[in-house]
Order: structure tokens, then C-alpha cells, then sequence
């Protein structure tokens, strides 16, 4: 008998969903819905990059957070573009989201891009080593290589080091054998995500990194079931909104022996991160086809057309929450409305927004005006509710 089959008997490398409760199964029935759109829906190069970098940003800083990385979202966005500068002090932080940006990348060619091999257990160190190149950690730790002592994480035990080894092949070996039933490889395939989450924290074979390694092998199998890069990021998001409840859930997972809990719990955040990231996909299509609009209406007919038409786009993008902007402030509002009203009378910007609220392009009340954008939500096909209102 080894070491853990005494100490951490729930390692039995099984995959029991029976008790697996109505409502969860529902929901695993919504996330195949909202990938298959999120999935089929076509975006414009711009919306798409725009949301790959968003989903990019939060994903990494999440799993980097989770482990105490202070950078903020818009931090992380603009150290993606290159263009953050950090003092030497806290350069550390920017490397930690450049070696988690490195190893979801490989993943991405090694599922997406190239044949989506078995899981190894030299991918995992390769994971790992990378996930902390460059980093300080503590004496002993070796990046990539399998520890050979003892660690407690909060109150719970890692597996006994010298089975280590064996367990990780013995966790590769299990998830590479699990078959999916037909019809429902995304469902079960996001279930087998959470599973080999679960199943690697709590055997935590490496020295430091066990976390970050674990939500990145969670990302593969995530991008294995179907998901969307842009998707595939939002499970180790939820999980850093909702920190307390991770650790809570892990620890009660270690403590009851069983996976039901962390399954339950991470579906139903799987699912309203989901349905979050839809109305922003919605959103980016409305500006879209807000943007086509006002080009339909307003064309390149002339230099005063095309100064009404950048007023209706830059109101767009701009407001309170509403959307709301005083009229006083639309000659300094944007770089390209200061300098095409820079040498225009009030009576010229008077004329556009008559003209533009004549075509119902823009809204204005009380000194304040903001684009019409609701406008085309009349375009949306009737439904039953709406009538009844």
C-alpha cells in the first residue's frame, strides 16, 4: 500500500457524477447553449480583438490574483499593449502575467492550433516551471520539479511527496482515459475541467505554482469542450470575484472526500460568467450596427455631413451612465470635435444637433444630449411580452 492510499483515500482517481444534483445538470445544459452562441457569433476584427484582450486580461490577472497579485484589470490591459511601466520594486507582478500569458498561448496551440495530444506529465512541470520562470519563490521550490517534502495549504495536507510522482501520472493516466458520452462531450468535458482542478490542488505535487498549474490545466480541458479562448478564461475569473468561496469550497471539497460541492459550485459561476460575456458580445453587436446605421443615414455627402456624422459616433462613446453629455462640452469632448468646431460658431453646432434630433440620430433635454442609440432596438424582432406592455 502507498503512502496516500492511508493518508488521502479520496485520491481514488474516480469520476462519480450520481449525486450530481438536477439543477447543475440544467445549468451544463445552459453553458452548451450560451458557447454555441458565444462560439457562432461573427464579430468585427476590431469587437473581436477587443474582446480576446478583455477576456485575456481578466483570466490571467485572476489567476495570478488568486496568489496575491496586486496589478489592476486596466493595469494588465495596458501592460498587453506595452504600454505600462512599472517601478523595479513591482516588475515581478508584470512578469507573473507574462508567464501565465505564455502557457495559455502554448495551450492554445496545443488544442486549438495543432493536434490536441494526451496530457503528460511532463506538459504539467513544462506548465508549471514556465507559470513561475523568472520569479522569487521559496528556498527548496524547484520550477517544474516535484517537491520532496511536505506542504499544508491553509488547513489542508498535500499528498505524501514520495507518491508524488506516481500520482501525477496516475492523474494524467485517469483523465486521458475518461470518454465522454455521445451528445454530450461539452457538457462532460467542462465537468472533467473542474475535475482535474480539483484532483491536482489536492494532490499539490509541485513546491509553489500548484493553483496557477491547476487553473491552467482546468483552461486546456476548457478549450478541449468547445469553449471560445474568450470564454475559456471565465472560470479562473469567478473564481478570483469570489476568492473566499474558492478556498471554502476546496477546503470542503478535501474535508468531505467528495467533488459534488466544487463541481455545483463552479458550474453555476461557469454559467453566469457565460451569460455576463453574452451581453457583452450583445453590446459590441449593437455598436455595430448602431455605427452602420448612422452611416446608412448619414453618408459622405458633404464636409458638414461627415462633421454631423463623427458628433452622433463620438456621443456614442461618450456620457454619464445615460449617456448624457451638456451641450457646453462637445466642442473639447473628443480630439476630432475639438478641431472641427475649433473655428465654427455656436450657431454651427445649434444647426447640427437641430438636424441630427430632426432625424432622431441624437436625444436632448435641458441643455444635455446624448445619440439615440435605442433607436434601433425597434429593429429587434416583436415578441409576445413586448406586446402586452
Amino acid at each position: 500500500m502507498r503512502t496516500y492510499e492511508r493518508t488521502h483515500p479520496w485520491l481514488s482517481f474516480e469520476l462519480d457524477l450520481r449525486s450530481i444534483d438536477y439543477a447543475t445538470w440544467v445549468k451544463l445544459g445552459e453553458a452548451k447553449a450560451d458557447i454555441t452562441y458565444i462560439g457562432g457569433v461573427p464579430l468585427t476584427p476590431e469587437a473581436a480583438r477587443y474582446l480576446h484582450q478583455v477576456y485575456l486580461a481578466k483570466g490571467v490577472l485572476a489567476t495570478t490574483a488568486i496568489e496575491g497579485n496586486t496589478l489592476s484589470e486596466d493595469e494588465v490591459l495596458k501592460h498587453l499593449e506595452g504600454e505600462l511601466h512599472l517601478p523595479p520594486s513591482r516588475e515581478y507582478l508584470a512578469q507573473e502575467i507574462d508567464n501565465i500569458v505564455e502557457v495559455c498561448n502554448l495551450i492554445g496551440e496545443e488544442v486549438i492550433e495543432g493536434e490536441s495530444l494526451p496530457l503528460t506529465p511532463g506538459m504539467i512541470k513544462e506548465y508549471n516551471r514556465l507559470a513561475l520562470r523568472n520569479l522569487p519563490f521559496e528556498e527548496g521550490v524547484v520550477p517544474g520539479g516535484i517537491r520532496d517534502y511536505s506542504v499544508v495549504v491553509g488547513r489542508y495536507r498535500g499528498a505524501p511527496a514520495e507518491d508524488c510522482d506516481y500520482l501525477l501520472s496516475r492523474f494524467c493516466e485517469w483523465l486521458n482515459a475518461l470518454e465522454c458520452p455521445k451528445g454530450m462531450e461539452a457538457v462532460y468535458s467542462i465537468i472533467i475541467a473542474i475535475a482535474a482542478h480539483l484532483y491536482f490542488v489536492w494532490i499539490h505535487p509541485f513546491g509553489d505554482g500548484n493553483g496557477r498549474t491547476a487553473r491552467l490545466i482546468e483552461f486546456r480541458y476548457l478549450l478541449q469542450a468547445g469553449l471560445p479562448t474568450p470564454a475559456a478564461h471565465l472560470l479562473s475569473n469567478f473564481y478570483n470575484q469570489t476568492r473566499s468561496e474558492y478556498y471554502r469550497q476546496l477546503d470542503t471539497a478535501s474535508r468531505k472526500s467528495s467533488m459534488d460541492g466544487f463541481i455545483i459550485y463552479s458550474v453555476s459561476g461557469l454559467v453566469d460568467q457565460l451569460h455576463d460575456q453574452m451581453r457583452v458580445i450583445r453590446q459590441l453587436h449593437l455598436d455595430t450596427v448602431w455605427k452602420d446605421f448612422v452611416y446608412s443615414k448619414i453618408g459622405q455627402h458633404s464636409t458638414t455631413r461627415a462633421r454631423q456624422r463623427k458628433l452622433v459616433l463620438d456621443l456614442s462613446r461618450v456620457g454619464d451612465n445615460e449617456g448624457w453629455v451638456d451641450v457646453s462640452a462637445i466642442p473639447h469632448l473628443t480630439p476630432r470635435l475639438a478641431e472641427e468646431y475649433a473655428t465654427r460658431t455656436r450657431k454651427t453646432l445649434t444647426r447640427d444637433l437641430n438636424l441630427l434630433e430632426q432625424e432622431q440620430l441624437i436625444k436632448r433635454i435641458n441643455g444635455r444630449v446624448k445619440a439615440n442609440k435605442g433607436i434601433i432596438l425597434a429593429f429587434l424582432p416583436r415578441r409576445a411580452e413586448q406586446e402586452k406592455k
